[in-house]
Parts: structure tokens; sequence; C-alpha cells
């Protein structure tokens, strides 16, 4: 029954991958999701620790874009795999609970699969995963888009540029893959009935070197399949069996010499790989360090300016109270000038009623004056009214 099951879920999977992607219909930009669209398939374990991390839910939080993500997989990601080194303790542990299912013990989940799932949240297009999988800056990268594509179950995007072929003789009859073309471009000069320019020398022995620790790494695996496979342990039983046979022998003795030569280069090669990952990662800090570095050059001229800002601010408030001051000052000033005047102008006419009182008080007097003079009486009310008469005339 599980077995039926298995196939029903992968005639689906390949029925609805064939309705989207029919052959001369142009291609949906919408990925398709295959499995739990909650999970992205992803281990229980696995993926209760991304979501359990630090880092996943304050840092990776904080990125919104697609692009931000993949400058966070060039400074941040020096592997591939789903824990830390030394986090996880599995000895002991057989079975479905051994290290190698991913299930048992739970440790430092790493980088890239926190980043994994990150672009899981994104629904990454597919033009966005050809883009991963085409980066030039990182093979991180590229691996993280291959590694998303196997998650989702998108076998045929995986597949697609690894047997990618191409004729590349007119009139046909030499198919040749992306890797085979790839590898004639670098190692040779001629392309049929032409040349390409001489790559320099030093560039030249670089590649060379790097495609033979490539070739021997690839012949050690395949030594190691061998042994897995039983071929070294027939080759002990016909030495046993034939005794002296010194041909075996020689075979047998150059076989471990060549292993162990291609052993030796192997390890020459990962140890140059260790290096070269070394300096990348030193090279990501000291970026990350000069960058740091700027931010905090400009935290340190924003603050120099907000203090500025606030000190001129301060200033511009003094000056204006100082302006209010003066000008109460001066309206103070022109109070007492005003008041001043009010009590000239109201003494002015204190002393003009006087004058006018006394005025009217005189020629009464003198007019009672005449009066009596002419009757030939002296009027005891006005005592001066003789020297007022003779004021007045």
């Amino acid at each position: 029954m599980a077995y039926q099951y298995e196939d029903d879920n992968q005639n689906e999977m390949e029925e609805e991958e064939n309705e989207e992607y029919n052959v001369g219909k142009k291609k949906s930009n919408v990925l398709p999701i295959w499995g739990n669209d909650k999970t992205m398939n992803l281990n229980t374990l696995l993926l209760t620790n991304i979501q359990s991390s630090q880092y996943f839910k304050v840092k990776l939080y904080a990125l919104k874009t697609y692009h931000e993500v993949l400058d966070e997989i060039y400074y941040q990601v020096s592997h591939l795999e789903p824990w830390e080194k030394g986090s996880r303790k599995t000895s002991g542990q057989t079975g479905m609970c051994g290290g190698v299912r991913g299930v048992g013990a739970g440790g430092i989940v790493s980088t890239a699969f926190c980043i994994l799932y990150k672009l899981f949240t994104l629904r990454l297009t597919r033009k966005q995963v050809n883009g991963m999988l085409n980066h030039t800056d990182s093979p991180y990268i590229r691996g993280l888009g291959f590694m998303y594509l196997r998650y989702m179950m998108i076998i045929n995007l995986i597949i697609e540029p690894l047997f990618q072929t191409m004729d590349v003789r007119a009139g046909g009859g030499q198919n040749m893959s992306i890797g085979e073309l790839v590898r004639a471009l670098l190692t040779k000069l001629e392309w049929h009935a032409t040349l390409f320019p001489r790559i320099p020398v030093p560039i030249q022995k670089t590649i060379e070197k790097q495609l033979a620790d490539r070739d021997a790494q690839a012949m050690q695996s395949q030594q190691h399949n061998w042994r897995d496979n039983g071929h070294y342990a027939k080759e002990r039983a016909d030495r046993k069996e034939g005794g002296s046979n010194r041909a075996s022998l020689e075979r047998l003795r150059l076989s471990h010499s060549k292993s162990r030569s291609r052993a030796n280069s192997h390890d020459s090669g990962r140890r140059q790989s260790r290096n070269r990952d070394t300096e990348r990662r030193d090279s990501r800090n000291r970026d990350t360090e000069r960058r740091d570095s700027r931010n905090r050059d400009t935290e340190r001229r924003d603050s120099r300016n907000r203090d500025t800002e606030r000190r001129d601010s301060r200033n511009r408030d003094t000056e204006r109270r100082d302006s209010r001051n003066r000008d109460t000052e001066r309206r103070d000033r022109d109070y007492d000038r005003r008041d001043r005047d009010s009590g000239r102008r109201d003494k002015d006419s204190d002393r003009r009623d006087r004058d006018s009182d006394r005025r009217e008080t005189c020629t009464r007097a003198a007019t009672s004056a005449a009066e009596i003079a002419t009757d030939g009486r002296t009027s005891p009310a006005c005592p001066g009214a003789a020297h007022c008469v003779e004021t007045h005339r």
C-alpha cells in the first residue's frame, strides 16, 4: 500500500509538471509547490530548530527582498551541512536515530539551512531560481539554488542543465555536453580548423592542475565504490589462490601506488580548497569590518550633525528670547514715556484751568468794581477790586 501511494503521488506530480511545462508553450514564472506548503518538506527536528533560531527570527526576518538574501548567502554561508560542526552528539545512535538521518539529537542549525527556509518563505519565481543557478559570485548561491529545487521536488530544473547536450559539428555527428565543451575550451588550443587565443602559461598551469585534482578526486571516489562492491576482495582472493603470481602482485602494487598518489593529490587539493575557503572567509570578514567601520563613521558624523543642529537651535532660541526681551524693554520705555507725557499734559491742563478761573474771577471783580465806582460805593466783596480794575485797564 505504501508503494502504491508513492507511485500515485509520483504520477500526479508528473502529470502536474507535464500540464504546466508542455512543449511549445511559454513556461510559467510561478514554481509549483509539491508536498507540504508549510514545512518545505524539511525534517521536523530541523525545521523546529530553524524556526526557533535567533538568526532566523531576528536577522533573516529583517531581509525582505531576494537580492538581500543573496548578499547574506555571499557573506555568511561557508558550507551546506544542516548543522554546525561539533554542535551535535550522535555517538551511540543507530538506525533512524543516527546522525545520517538528521532526526536524532538536535544541534545548532546552520546558516545555509536557515537561509534555505527563508528563500522558501519568499516563494521564489522561476526567474529568481535560474538567477541563483547561474550566479557567478559564490558557488554557495548555486548550491542553495539546487537544494531549493530538490526540497521543492522540481527535479526537471535540476536535470536540464546537467544533461543538456549540443551538436558542435557542422552537419552533425559530434554531440558534447556543456561540461565537455568547457573542458575543451580550457585545455585545447584548436577548435575545428581555427585557433583560440593562447591562455597565459601561469593561468593554463593552474587550470590543468585544478582539472587533474578533480579527475583524481573522481577516480578515488570510483575506487571507493569498487571497494564497496567487492573488487578488492576479489583481488585478494585471486592473490591467495595464485600463490606466487608475480604479475598479479605487480598489478596490485601499481594499483596501491596509484591509489596513494591519487590520495596525496586529493589531500593537496583539499588543503588548497581549505586555504581558498579561509582566504574567502577572511575577505568576507574584512569586508564586514570595513562596512561596519563605514557605518560607525556615518553614525558618528550623523551624531555630530545632530549636535550641531541642536546647538544652532539653542542659539536661535536664545536670540529669539533676547529679541523678545528687547521688545519688552522698548514697550516698557514707550509706556513710561507716554505716562510722563500724559502727566505733563494733565499738569498743563490744570494750569490752564487755574489761569482761566483766575481770569474769570478777576473779570468779575473788575466788573463789580466798575459798577461800585459808578455808584460811588465801596464793596467789601473784593478787597482787591481796585487792583483788578487797574490791572484790566
